[in-house]
Protein backbone atom coordinates (compact mmCIF):
# COMPACT_ATOMS: atom_id res chain seq x y z
CA UNK A 1 0.00 0.00 0.00
CA UNK A 2 2.86 2.32 0.84
CA UNK A 3 4.54 1.59 -2.52
CA UNK A 4 1.27 2.39 -4.32
CA UNK A 5 1.16 5.75 -2.59
CA UNK A 6 4.75 6.50 -3.63
CA UNK A 7 3.96 5.61 -7.26
CA UNK A 8 0.90 7.87 -7.24
CA UNK A 9 2.94 10.77 -5.86
CA UNK A 10 5.57 10.27 -8.58
CA UNK A 11 2.79 10.08 -11.18
CA UNK A 12 1.25 13.39 -10.11
CA UNK A 13 4.69 15.01 -9.81
CA UNK A 14 5.40 14.05 -13.45
CA UNK A 15 2.09 15.52 -14.60
CA UNK A 16 2.67 18.78 -12.74
CA UNK A 17 6.23 19.13 -14.07
CA UNK A 18 5.07 18.67 -17.68
CA UNK A 19 2.46 21.45 -17.42
CA UNK A 20 3.00 24.39 -19.79
CA UNK A 21 1.85 26.84 -17.11
CA UNK A 22 4.03 27.64 -14.14
CA UNK A 23 2.58 26.36 -10.83
CA UNK A 24 3.30 27.42 -7.26
CA UNK A 25 1.78 26.27 -3.95
CA UNK A 26 2.08 28.46 -0.83
CA UNK A 27 0.99 27.99 2.77
CA UNK A 28 -1.17 30.46 4.69
CA UNK A 29 1.88 32.58 5.54
CA UNK A 30 2.93 32.93 1.93
CA UNK A 31 5.80 30.44 2.19
CA UNK A 32 6.42 28.52 -1.04
CA UNK A 33 6.07 24.78 -0.43
CA UNK A 34 6.08 23.50 -4.03
CA UNK A 35 6.79 24.62 -7.61
CA UNK A 36 6.88 22.84 -10.96
CA UNK A 37 9.60 22.95 -13.65
CA UNK A 38 7.73 25.56 -15.70
CA UNK A 39 7.95 27.89 -12.68
CA UNK A 40 11.69 27.29 -12.55
CA UNK A 41 12.05 28.11 -16.26
CA UNK A 42 9.81 31.18 -15.99
CA UNK A 43 11.61 32.80 -13.05
CA UNK A 44 15.19 31.56 -13.48
CA UNK A 45 15.28 30.49 -9.83
CA UNK A 46 16.20 26.91 -8.96
CA UNK A 47 13.58 24.88 -7.14
CA UNK A 48 15.58 24.92 -3.88
CA UNK A 49 15.83 28.73 -4.09
CA UNK A 50 12.05 29.06 -4.20
CA UNK A 51 10.81 26.33 -1.87
CA UNK A 52 11.07 27.47 1.76
CA UNK A 53 11.21 31.12 0.75
CA UNK A 54 8.27 33.55 0.79
CA UNK A 55 6.48 34.37 -2.44
CA UNK A 56 7.73 37.93 -1.90
CA UNK A 57 10.99 36.82 -3.54
CA UNK A 58 9.17 37.24 -6.88
CA UNK A 59 8.34 40.91 -6.21
CA UNK A 60 4.90 40.73 -7.80
CA UNK A 61 3.87 44.33 -8.53
CA UNK A 62 0.25 43.69 -7.47
CA UNK A 63 1.32 42.08 -4.18
CA UNK A 64 3.64 45.00 -3.47
CA UNK A 65 0.71 47.41 -3.68
CA UNK A 66 -1.28 45.21 -1.31
CA UNK A 67 1.61 45.04 1.19
CA UNK A 68 1.77 48.82 1.33
CA UNK A 69 -1.94 48.92 2.15
CA UNK A 70 -1.91 46.14 4.76
CA UNK A 71 1.52 44.89 5.93
CA UNK A 72 0.03 42.28 8.27
CA UNK A 73 -2.08 40.57 5.65
CA UNK A 74 -0.39 41.25 2.33
CA UNK A 75 -1.78 38.48 0.12
CA UNK A 76 -5.07 39.50 -1.49
CA UNK A 77 -5.75 35.84 -2.29
CA UNK A 78 -6.59 35.07 1.34
CA UNK A 79 -9.09 37.93 1.37
CA UNK A 80 -10.78 37.35 -1.96
CA UNK A 81 -10.45 33.53 -2.01
CA UNK A 82 -9.79 33.60 -5.78
CA UNK A 83 -7.74 35.84 -8.06
CA UNK A 84 -7.48 36.27 -11.81
CA UNK A 85 -5.08 39.13 -12.51
CA UNK A 86 -2.37 40.29 -14.88
CA UNK A 87 0.81 41.25 -13.10
CA UNK A 88 4.60 41.47 -13.34
CA UNK A 89 7.09 39.21 -11.59
CA UNK A 90 10.81 39.78 -11.11
CA UNK A 91 13.07 37.02 -12.38
CA UNK A 92 16.30 35.97 -10.70
CA UNK A 93 18.38 38.05 -13.14
CA UNK A 94 16.34 41.18 -12.33
CA UNK A 95 14.25 41.21 -15.51
CA UNK A 96 10.49 41.47 -15.24
CA UNK A 97 8.01 39.16 -16.93
CA UNK A 98 4.32 39.79 -17.58
CA UNK A 99 2.10 36.91 -16.43
CA UNK A 100 -1.55 36.06 -16.05
CA UNK A 101 -2.10 34.71 -12.52
CA UNK A 102 -4.97 32.35 -11.71
CA UNK A 103 -4.98 31.62 -7.98
CA UNK A 104 -7.32 29.98 -5.50
CA UNK A 105 -7.16 29.11 -1.80
CA UNK A 106 -6.68 25.62 -0.36
CA UNK A 107 -8.81 24.51 2.58
CA UNK A 108 -8.46 21.67 5.08
CA UNK A 109 -11.24 19.15 5.69
CA UNK A 110 -12.59 21.32 8.49
CA UNK A 111 -12.78 24.39 6.19
CA UNK A 112 -9.69 26.18 7.47
CA UNK A 113 -7.53 28.05 4.94
CA UNK A 114 -4.18 26.26 4.78
CA UNK A 115 -2.65 27.83 1.68
CA UNK A 116 -3.11 28.68 -1.97
CA UNK A 117 -2.25 27.37 -5.41
CA UNK A 118 -1.37 29.58 -8.37
CA UNK A 119 -0.85 28.96 -12.09
CA UNK A 120 1.04 31.62 -14.03
CA UNK A 121 0.96 32.02 -17.80
CA UNK A 122 3.80 33.88 -19.53
CA UNK A 123 2.29 36.76 -21.55
CA UNK A 124 5.54 37.91 -23.20
CA UNK A 125 4.77 36.56 -26.68
CA UNK A 126 1.13 37.69 -26.54
CA UNK A 127 2.13 41.23 -25.54
CA UNK A 128 4.82 41.34 -28.22
CA UNK A 129 2.20 40.33 -30.80
CA UNK A 130 -0.17 43.00 -29.47
CA UNK A 131 2.58 45.58 -29.97
CA UNK A 132 3.18 44.41 -33.55
CA UNK A 133 -0.55 44.54 -34.32
CA UNK A 134 -0.81 48.00 -32.76
CA UNK A 135 2.13 49.26 -34.81
CA UNK A 136 0.68 47.76 -37.99
CA UNK A 137 -2.63 49.47 -37.27
CA UNK A 138 -0.78 52.76 -36.84
CA UNK A 139 0.98 52.17 -40.17
CA UNK A 140 -2.33 51.53 -41.91
CA UNK A 141 -3.92 54.61 -40.34
CA UNK A 142 -1.22 56.99 -41.55
CA UNK A 143 -2.49 60.26 -43.00
CA UNK A 144 -1.21 59.25 -46.44
CA UNK A 145 -3.19 56.01 -46.52
CA UNK A 146 -6.69 55.30 -47.75
CA UNK A 147 -8.39 51.95 -47.19
CA UNK A 148 -5.02 50.11 -46.98
CA UNK A 149 -3.66 51.97 -50.04
CA UNK A 150 -0.68 54.31 -49.74
CA UNK A 151 0.07 57.44 -51.73
CA UNK A 152 -0.12 61.20 -51.89
CA UNK A 153 0.64 61.82 -55.57
CA UNK A 154 -2.10 63.61 -57.55
CA UNK A 155 -2.66 60.47 -59.66
CA UNK A 156 -3.46 58.19 -56.72
CA UNK A 157 -5.33 60.89 -54.78
CA UNK A 158 -7.66 61.23 -57.77
CA UNK A 159 -8.32 57.46 -57.54
CA UNK A 160 -9.14 57.81 -53.83
CA UNK A 161 -11.68 60.52 -54.63
CA UNK A 162 -13.26 58.38 -57.35
CA UNK A 163 -13.55 55.42 -54.99
CA UNK A 164 -15.41 57.53 -52.45
CA UNK A 165 -17.86 58.75 -55.10
CA UNK A 166 -18.33 55.36 -56.78
CA UNK A 167 -18.96 53.58 -53.48
CA UNK A 168 -22.13 55.61 -52.96
CA UNK A 169 -23.56 54.31 -56.22
CA UNK A 170 -24.92 50.84 -56.95
CA UNK A 171 -24.05 50.59 -60.66
CA UNK A 172 -21.35 48.28 -62.09
CA UNK A 173 -17.74 49.41 -61.73
CA UNK A 174 -14.78 48.38 -63.87
CA UNK A 175 -11.14 48.83 -62.84
CA UNK A 176 -8.47 49.23 -65.49
CA UNK A 177 -4.79 48.92 -64.76
CA UNK A 178 -1.62 46.92 -65.19
CA UNK A 179 -0.90 43.91 -63.00
CA UNK A 180 0.28 44.90 -59.53
CA UNK A 181 -1.34 48.35 -59.42
CA UNK A 182 -3.79 47.40 -56.65
CA UNK A 183 -7.08 46.78 -58.43
CA UNK A 184 -8.22 44.25 -55.82
CA UNK A 185 -7.51 46.77 -53.04
CA UNK A 186 -9.72 49.27 -54.87
CA UNK A 187 -12.52 46.70 -55.15
CA UNK A 188 -12.25 46.03 -51.42
CA UNK A 189 -12.35 49.76 -50.69
CA UNK A 190 -15.47 50.26 -52.80
CA UNK A 191 -17.20 47.45 -50.92
CA UNK A 192 -16.11 48.67 -47.48
CA UNK A 193 -17.29 52.23 -48.15
CA UNK A 194 -20.64 51.26 -49.66
CA UNK A 195 -24.02 50.44 -48.16
CA UNK A 196 -23.29 46.80 -49.07
CA UNK A 197 -20.40 46.53 -46.61
CA UNK A 198 -22.47 44.34 -44.27
CA UNK A 199 -23.06 41.91 -47.13
CA UNK A 200 -20.53 39.45 -48.62
CA UNK A 201 -17.60 40.40 -50.82
CA UNK A 202 -16.91 37.50 -53.21
CA UNK A 203 -13.83 37.34 -55.48
CA UNK A 204 -13.37 35.29 -58.66
CA UNK A 205 -10.31 35.21 -60.93
CA UNK A 206 -11.71 34.59 -64.41
CA UNK A 207 -8.29 33.66 -65.81
CA UNK A 208 -7.69 30.90 -63.26
CA UNK A 209 -10.48 28.55 -64.41
CA UNK A 210 -11.35 26.88 -67.70
CA UNK A 211 -14.69 27.53 -69.42
CA UNK A 212 -16.73 24.72 -67.84
CA UNK A 213 -15.39 25.24 -64.34
CA UNK A 214 -15.82 29.03 -64.51
CA UNK A 215 -19.51 28.74 -65.42
CA UNK A 216 -20.15 26.33 -62.54
CA UNK A 217 -18.09 28.55 -60.20
CA UNK A 218 -20.06 31.67 -61.09
CA UNK A 219 -23.59 30.32 -61.34
CA UNK A 220 -23.50 27.02 -59.43
CA UNK A 221 -24.77 23.62 -60.56
CA UNK A 222 -27.31 20.97 -59.62
CA UNK A 223 -26.51 17.39 -58.74
CA UNK A 224 -25.77 15.34 -61.85
CA UNK A 225 -25.37 18.34 -64.15
CA UNK A 226 -22.02 16.96 -65.34
CA UNK A 227 -19.56 14.23 -64.48
CA UNK A 228 -18.35 14.82 -60.95
CA UNK A 229 -21.33 16.97 -59.90
CA UNK A 230 -22.15 14.77 -56.91
CA UNK A 231 -24.25 17.39 -55.16
CA UNK A 232 -25.98 20.71 -55.79
CA UNK A 233 -23.74 23.72 -55.23
CA UNK A 234 -24.47 27.44 -55.18
CA UNK A 235 -22.30 29.70 -57.33
CA UNK A 236 -20.34 32.82 -56.45
CA UNK A 237 -23.10 35.14 -57.67
CA UNK A 238 -25.64 33.53 -55.36
CA UNK A 239 -23.11 33.61 -52.51
CA UNK A 240 -22.68 37.37 -53.09
CA UNK A 241 -26.40 38.14 -52.66
CA UNK A 242 -26.87 41.53 -50.95
CA UNK A 243 -23.17 42.24 -51.42
CA UNK A 244 -20.53 42.69 -54.13
CA UNK A 245 -18.87 40.25 -56.51
CA UNK A 246 -15.41 41.05 -57.90
CA UNK A 247 -14.57 39.48 -61.27
CA UNK A 248 -10.83 39.89 -61.76
CA UNK A 249 -9.27 39.48 -65.23
CA UNK A 250 -12.71 39.72 -66.87
CA UNK A 251 -10.98 40.20 -70.24
CA UNK A 252 -10.06 36.50 -70.12
CA UNK A 253 -13.66 35.34 -69.74
CA UNK A 254 -14.79 32.96 -72.54
CA UNK A 255 -17.45 34.27 -74.94
CA UNK A 256 -19.96 31.62 -73.91
CA UNK A 257 -19.70 32.71 -70.28
CA UNK A 258 -19.92 36.36 -71.34
CA UNK A 259 -23.34 35.65 -72.87
CA UNK A 260 -24.63 34.21 -69.59
CA UNK A 261 -23.07 37.04 -67.57
CA UNK A 262 -24.84 39.58 -69.82
CA UNK A 263 -28.15 37.87 -69.12
CA UNK A 264 -27.49 37.98 -65.39
CA UNK A 265 -26.71 41.70 -65.63
CA UNK A 266 -29.94 42.37 -67.55
CA UNK A 267 -32.37 40.15 -65.64
CA UNK A 268 -30.79 40.12 -62.17
CA UNK A 269 -31.29 36.35 -62.13
CA UNK A 270 -29.11 33.27 -62.51
CA UNK A 271 -29.70 29.70 -63.52
CA UNK A 272 -27.52 26.93 -62.13
CA UNK A 273 -25.79 24.65 -64.62
CA UNK A 274 -28.18 21.78 -65.38
CA UNK A 275 -31.21 23.60 -63.99
CA UNK A 276 -34.03 25.64 -65.54
CA UNK A 277 -35.13 27.37 -62.32
CA UNK A 278 -34.18 31.05 -62.00
CA UNK A 279 -32.86 32.56 -58.77
CA UNK A 280 -33.28 36.31 -58.20
CA UNK A 281 -30.16 38.21 -57.10
CA UNK A 282 -29.21 41.54 -55.59
CA UNK A 283 -25.53 41.83 -56.42
CA UNK A 284 -23.33 44.75 -57.50
CA UNK A 285 -20.62 43.78 -60.03
CA UNK A 286 -17.07 45.10 -59.74
CA UNK A 287 -14.79 43.87 -62.52
CA UNK A 288 -11.15 44.42 -63.37
CA UNK A 289 -8.80 43.87 -66.30
CA UNK A 290 -5.24 44.65 -67.37
CA UNK A 291 -6.24 44.38 -71.04
CA UNK A 292 -7.61 46.85 -73.56
CA UNK A 293 -11.25 45.73 -73.89
CA UNK A 294 -11.68 47.95 -76.95
CA UNK A 295 -9.01 45.95 -78.77
CA UNK A 296 -10.58 42.68 -77.62
CA UNK A 297 -13.93 43.83 -79.05
CA UNK A 298 -12.25 44.50 -82.43
CA UNK A 299 -10.73 41.01 -82.33
CA UNK A 300 -14.12 39.49 -81.53
CA UNK A 301 -13.04 38.01 -78.17
CA UNK A 302 -15.13 40.35 -75.99
CA UNK A 303 -18.79 41.29 -76.41
CA UNK A 304 -19.46 44.98 -77.00
CA UNK A 305 -22.87 44.83 -75.29
CA UNK A 306 -21.27 43.34 -72.17
CA UNK A 307 -18.59 46.02 -72.28
CA UNK A 308 -21.21 48.75 -71.95
CA UNK A 309 -23.00 46.83 -69.17
CA UNK A 310 -19.97 46.38 -66.93
CA UNK A 311 -18.19 49.65 -67.70
CA UNK A 312 -20.68 52.20 -66.37
CA UNK A 313 -18.19 53.63 -63.86
CA UNK A 314 -14.55 53.14 -64.95
CA UNK A 315 -11.55 53.71 -62.67
CA UNK A 316 -8.05 53.74 -64.17
CA UNK A 317 -5.24 52.72 -61.81
CA UNK A 318 -1.99 54.62 -62.49
CA UNK A 319 1.16 52.50 -62.93
CA UNK A 320 3.93 53.06 -60.41
CA UNK A 321 6.16 54.72 -63.04
CA UNK A 322 3.50 57.46 -63.31
CA UNK A 323 3.51 58.11 -59.56
CA UNK A 324 7.18 57.83 -58.64
CA UNK A 325 6.89 60.60 -56.09
CA UNK A 326 5.08 58.00 -53.94
CA UNK A 327 8.18 55.75 -53.93
CA UNK A 328 9.74 57.06 -50.66
CA UNK A 329 6.40 56.79 -48.86
CA UNK A 330 5.72 53.29 -50.22
CA UNK A 331 9.25 52.09 -49.46
CA UNK A 332 9.20 53.40 -45.88
CA UNK A 333 5.76 51.90 -45.29
CA UNK A 334 6.74 48.45 -46.57
CA UNK A 335 10.07 48.56 -44.71
CA UNK A 336 8.28 49.35 -41.46
CA UNK A 337 5.71 46.60 -41.96
CA UNK A 338 8.29 43.91 -42.71
CA UNK A 339 10.52 45.08 -39.83
CA UNK A 340 7.58 44.91 -37.42
CA UNK A 341 6.69 41.41 -38.60
CA UNK A 342 10.22 40.00 -38.56
CA UNK A 343 11.89 42.03 -35.81
CA UNK A 344 14.94 42.40 -38.09
CA UNK A 345 16.92 45.63 -37.47
CA UNK A 346 16.71 46.92 -41.06
CA UNK A 347 15.49 50.48 -40.86
CA UNK A 348 16.25 52.46 -44.01
CA UNK A 349 17.17 52.31 -47.69
CA UNK A 350 20.40 53.99 -48.75
CA UNK A 351 20.42 56.93 -51.16
CA UNK A 352 22.22 54.79 -53.75
CA UNK A 353 19.59 52.01 -53.56
CA UNK A 354 16.79 54.57 -53.70
CA UNK A 355 18.39 56.06 -56.83
CA UNK A 356 18.28 52.65 -58.51
CA UNK A 357 14.59 52.30 -57.68
CA UNK A 358 13.84 55.80 -58.98
CA UNK A 359 15.42 54.96 -62.31
CA UNK A 360 13.57 51.66 -62.74
CA UNK A 361 10.59 51.29 -65.09
CA UNK A 362 8.45 49.14 -62.69
CA UNK A 363 6.64 46.77 -65.07
CA UNK A 364 5.30 44.86 -62.04
CA UNK A 365 4.21 48.05 -60.24
CA UNK A 366 3.59 48.11 -56.46
CA UNK A 367 3.49 44.31 -56.23
CA UNK A 368 7.00 44.17 -57.71
CA UNK A 369 8.17 46.85 -55.29
CA UNK A 370 6.96 44.76 -52.34
CA UNK A 371 8.76 41.69 -53.71
CA UNK A 372 12.00 43.64 -54.15
CA UNK A 373 11.87 45.01 -50.60
CA UNK A 374 11.19 41.53 -49.21
CA UNK A 375 14.14 40.20 -51.25
CA UNK A 376 16.42 42.95 -49.94
CA UNK A 377 15.23 42.30 -46.39
CA UNK A 378 16.41 38.70 -46.65
CA UNK A 379 19.89 39.68 -47.83
CA UNK A 380 20.37 42.68 -45.55
CA UNK A 381 21.26 41.66 -42.00
CA UNK A 382 20.89 45.05 -40.35
CA UNK A 383 21.12 48.80 -40.87
CA UNK A 384 20.39 50.13 -44.35
CA UNK A 385 19.57 48.44 -47.64
CA UNK A 386 22.21 49.14 -50.32
CA UNK A 387 22.30 48.34 -54.07
CA UNK A 388 24.14 45.11 -53.18
CA UNK A 389 20.92 43.87 -51.54
CA UNK A 390 18.77 44.49 -54.64
CA UNK A 391 18.01 41.78 -57.25
CA UNK A 392 20.65 41.41 -59.99
CA UNK A 393 18.12 41.77 -62.80
CA UNK A 394 17.08 45.15 -61.40
CA UNK A 395 20.68 46.40 -61.44
CA UNK A 396 21.27 45.10 -64.97
CA UNK A 397 18.23 46.97 -66.30
CA UNK A 398 19.36 50.12 -64.54
CA UNK A 399 21.69 51.78 -67.05
CA UNK A 400 22.45 54.89 -65.01
CA UNK A 401 22.48 55.64 -61.31
CA UNK A 402 20.30 58.61 -60.52
CA UNK A 403 20.81 60.82 -57.51
CA UNK A 404 17.77 60.59 -55.23
CA UNK A 405 16.34 63.68 -53.72
CA UNK A 406 13.30 64.97 -51.95
CA UNK A 407 10.19 66.07 -53.80
CA UNK A 408 10.12 69.69 -54.88
CA UNK A 409 9.72 72.25 -52.18
CA UNK A 410 7.20 75.09 -52.56
CA UNK A 411 7.93 77.27 -55.64
CA UNK A 412 10.59 79.90 -55.06
CA UNK A 413 12.63 77.96 -52.51
CA UNK A 414 16.40 77.45 -52.84
CA UNK A 415 15.84 73.75 -52.30
CA UNK A 416 13.69 73.54 -55.42
CA UNK A 417 16.44 75.12 -57.53
CA UNK A 418 19.04 72.68 -56.17
CA UNK A 419 16.77 69.76 -56.94
CA UNK A 420 16.21 70.97 -60.50
CA UNK A 421 19.97 71.27 -61.06
CA UNK A 422 20.57 67.85 -59.50
CA UNK A 423 17.92 66.19 -61.67
CA UNK A 424 19.17 67.77 -64.90
CA UNK A 425 22.79 66.95 -64.06
CA UNK A 426 22.10 63.33 -63.12
CA UNK A 427 20.25 62.73 -66.41
CA UNK A 428 22.91 64.42 -68.53
CA UNK A 429 20.41 67.07 -69.64
CA UNK A 430 17.57 64.65 -70.49
CA UNK A 431 14.49 66.69 -69.55
CA UNK A 432 12.04 63.79 -69.82
CA UNK A 433 13.99 61.66 -67.38
CA UNK A 434 14.53 64.63 -65.07
CA UNK A 435 10.78 65.29 -64.97
CA UNK A 436 10.12 61.62 -64.11
CA UNK A 437 12.63 61.67 -61.27
CA UNK A 438 11.06 64.85 -59.89
CA UNK A 439 7.57 63.40 -60.28
CA UNK A 440 6.34 66.32 -62.36
CA UNK A 441 5.23 66.81 -65.98
CA UNK A 442 7.54 68.07 -68.74
CA UNK A 443 5.50 71.30 -68.89
CA UNK A 444 6.00 71.88 -65.16
CA UNK A 445 9.72 71.21 -65.59
CA UNK A 446 10.00 73.74 -68.44
CA UNK A 447 8.19 76.37 -66.36
CA UNK A 448 10.56 75.91 -63.43
CA UNK A 449 13.66 75.93 -65.62
CA UNK A 450 12.45 79.19 -67.14
CA UNK A 451 11.68 80.59 -63.71
CA UNK A 452 15.27 80.00 -62.52
CA UNK A 453 16.80 80.95 -65.90
CA UNK A 454 18.35 77.49 -66.32
CA UNK A 455 19.14 76.64 -69.97
CA UNK A 456 19.60 73.00 -70.96
CA UNK A 457 21.29 71.60 -74.05
CA UNK A 458 24.22 69.18 -74.03
CA UNK A 459 25.58 71.12 -71.05
CA UNK A 460 23.86 73.11 -68.37
CA UNK A 461 24.03 76.89 -68.33
CA UNK A 462 22.86 79.25 -65.62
Amino acid sequence: MKQLGIKQNQYWKTIIDTMAEALMVVDSRGMIISVNQSMVRLTGFKERELVGNTCGVLNCDRCFVKRKQSPDHFCALFEKKRLKIRCKLQKKNGDTVNVFKNATILKSSDGKIIGGVETLTDLSEALAMEAVISNLRNELSTKDSFQSMIGKSPAIQQVFELITSVAKSDVPVILYGESGTGKELVANAIHNLSDRKKGPFVKVNCAALNESLLESELFGHVKGAFTGALKTRIGRFEAAHKGDIFLDEIGDMPLSTQVKLLRVMEEKKIEKVGDNQSVSLDVRLISATNKDLGELIKKGTFREDLFYRIGVLPIHMPPLRKRKQDLPLLINTFLNRIRLKTGKPVSVMSKEALAVLYGYHWPGNVRELINIIEYAFVLCREGEITPDHLPDNLLKKQKKQYTPFKHPEPPGSDEERKQLMSAISSTMGNKSKAAKILGISRVALYNRLKKYNIHVDKTIHE
